[in-house]
């Protein structure tokens, strides 16, 4: 009896086997190289990920909980759908302008024993993967609260990774973090503890060895979601989802996020590639989401002046608000950025008489706010304009009747739904008002280019500021560098305030920190790092004491792209990257290293023969020259250490 019973036991078992290996579940990228397969183990969900036959994520977790519903085991699946995406679409604030999105989607729905559902969705494209659950409404409860998102990522063991840290809440200057702003470690073992032992920020690259690499992040973030981030990892490849910290935002709201029933997380973005050229490349933050409302006008971009980065607060005067409108007409720029205090040390009068003026001259103004309600001690004004309704909508109606351009909004300090509300409240609203935003002291952007025709771009990174704050930053500004196209930059707009020309980073160009790059550098950067909105560093005394060629190509450098190819390049060492607009391609490269390097690139997209070539002569000082480009498309690059090299060309 005792054999039959565990016959029949083995029958059982071998069904429930049977029956879970008859449910795995796969989808391929169009041309596919790029797979996914899904797997039921006993009632819990798995995928994997490989791409040409590598492996590049193991069996890696999915799933939802939470206290009305376990959404993460005792599933089966009741019904599948596969189906072929082909749009196009045009977003001017990109690295790409005009995408055209393939992908094969497969959508697998689930059930556990109390007849509660979850819909799994995987989009494939050529070398990117984003995936989501819907969650329909299946009782009485039109809401879910999410306890926890098991999804996870499992990687090899020979991985090492790129990751920043999340910052604990409530910490730094004025109780301003979590911001985006931590240093990176190159190239480190999985396993290795946080700095702040709460996770890594979005987005997280990863190096396979001789498999390739992946890039994770997310896209899609409104005020139905929390942002999420990256938990800590373990030593043998283990990462999931993790949500914000109860802390921040000065305890205000849910870390954990609430979805209306029916309803649907943000999408997880995976771009895989066995060279960093996909990585620097994908457009998969923007190809998944949708515009949430129409232009409220025709929103325009471009250069701009700023006074405070290397001026400081000093400069938050009339005079000197002058005399950098005065600065970006002459350099033929767009707008003029008025940072934080101008109401206090201009005042709303003058200020207007600021932006009167600046018309005359065809700059348009931009202005600051403090995003604060009371979740940090930034004391700069204008404050509490921003964070309600009434207040906001009065301020902006008052920038209308200005004609002013744009705000750049600071200070958030946290990734709570509540906080993803405020973001997408001042966007929503400054739309109405025809404003262009900027977010400073903020999180990641997450499709936001496309989802909002006014969004310009966030912060997010240790930006340009630092250079002025510490040597240190000065002494790894290349390192950085060359860094964020590969990772922060690779998935979203970075509003870093590049080229910086003084020498030393004060008013009067002659003390205080010592930048290290070149001036090559410096300009390279205007390709390199991509916003729609570029506030650059440069200063009135740049018109005399920087050569003239250096100042002309500053006068000419577009701010948006209309290809961005990759060409060469490793994460903390150097970079070349090819941005075009419109029939002008622009390849800008930097050398992180500290001996000088020598690459060939080769350039099949140029269909003319000339080159105009900034580079860095033996004594550091920039130089133009002139080049014909050979039959075989190739330019040799010498690259000093912080050094960099840009050509022009058609």
């Amino acid at each position: 009896m005792k054999h039959l019973k565990f016959i029949l036991f083995a029958l059982v078992l071998n069904c429930s086997y049977t029956l879970s290996f008859a449910q795995d579940l796969s989808v391929t990228s169009p041309d596919q190289k790029l797979l996914v397969k899904i797997n039921i183990e006993q009632g819990k969900l798995f995928y994997k990920v490989s791409l040409a036959g590598k492996e590049m994520l193991e069996w890696s977790p999915l799933g939802l909980k939470g206290k009305q519903m376990d959404l993460s085991s005792g599933l089966k699946l009741t019904d599948k759908q596969l189906r072929q995406i082909d749009q196009n679409y045009t977003e001017p604030k990109i690295k790409i302008s005009t995408v055209r999105y393939q992908a094969n989607e497969l959508t697998c729905k689930f059930e556990n024993e109390k007849k509660n559902k979850i819909e799994l969705v995987f989009r494939l494209s050529n070398n990117d993967i984003a995936f989501r659950y819907q969650i329909p409404q299946t009782g009485e409860s039109a809401n879910f609260i999410i306890d926890e998102e098991l999804s996870g990522y499992k990687f090899p063991a020979q991985t090492t990774t790129f990751l920043t840290p999340q910052a604990t809440p409530m910490i730094g200057w004025m109780k301003t973090k979590p911001s985006y702003e931590e240093e990176y470690n190159p190239d480190q073992a999985m396993g290795v503890p946080s700095k702040y032992g709460v996770g890594y920020t979005f987005p997280a690259l990863f190096h396979l060895g001789d498999k390739g690499w992946v890039l994770l992040s997310e896209t899609g973030v409104n005020s139905l979601y929390c942002g999420s981030k990256l938990s800590e990892g373990t030593k043998d490849g283990n990462y999931k989802i993790a949500f914000p910290e109860p802390g921040e935002n000065n305890g205000m709201g849910r870390a954990n996020p609430t979805i209306p029933l029916p309803g649907n997380t943000p999408w997880r973005t995976i771009t895989v590639g066995s060279t960093l050229k996909p990585i620097t490349e994908t457009t998969i933050p923007f190809d998944v989401v949708e515009p949430q409302y129409e232009a409220s006008k025709k929103y325009t971009f471009g250069r701009s002046t700023w006074s405070w980065l290397l001026w400081q607060d000093a400069s938050i005067k009339y005079d000197d608000q002058k005399t950098f409108i005065d600065l970006a007409a002459s350099m033929g720029y767009e707008f003029a950025l008025i940072d934080g205090g101008w109401e206090k040390n201009i005042g709303y009068k003058k200020t207007e008489e600021l932006i009167a003026y600046a018309k005359t001259k065809g700059v348009g103004i931009c202005l600051w706010y403090n995003s604060n309600g009371f979740w940090n001690d930034a004391p700069q004004d204008p404050k509490g304009r921003m964070n309600t309704a009434s207040a906001r909508k009065q301020e902006m109606a008052w920038m209308q009747r200005m004609g002013v351009k744009g705000i750049k909004v600071d200070f958030f300090g946290g990734d709570k739904q509540e906080t993803m509300k405020l973001y997408e409240d001042i966007l929503s609203d400054a739309n109405t008002f025809g404003l262009t935003v900027i977010f400073h002291g903020c999180t990641l952007p997450r499709g936001w280019e496309r989802m909002y025709p006014n969004y310009v771009g966030s912060e997010a990174v240790l930006a340009s500021e630092n250079l002025v704050f510490t040597q240190h930053a000065n002494d790894m500004e290349a390192f950085n560098a060359t860094l964020h196209p590969f990772i922060r930059n690779a998935v979203g707009a970075m509003e870093f305030g590049p080229v910086l020309l003084n020498k030393r980073h004060n008013k009067k160009n002659d003390g205080g920190t010592t930048r290290k790059t070149t001036e090559t550098f410096q300009i390279a950067t205007a390709v390199l790092f991509q916003s729609p909105v570029q506030n650059f560093g440069i200063t009135p005394n740049n018109l005399t004491d920087v050569s003239a060629p250096v100042i002309d190509f500053m006068k000419k450098v577009p701010t948006t792209w209309d290809n961005t190819l990759f060409l060469d390049g490793y994460p903390g060492k150097y970079c070349v990257i090819a941005r075009r607009h419109g029939d002008q391609w622009y390849v800008a490269a930097i050398n992180a290293e500290k001996t000088e390097k020598n690459i060939t690139v080769t350039l099949p997209f140029l269909t003319g023969n000339d080159l105009s070539v900034y580079d860095d002569a033996a004594d550091r000082t920039p130089q133009l020259k002139q080049m014909k480009l050979n039959k075989a498309r190739q330019v040799k690059l010498k690259l000093l250490p912080d050094g960099g090299t840009v050509l022009v060309g058609k």
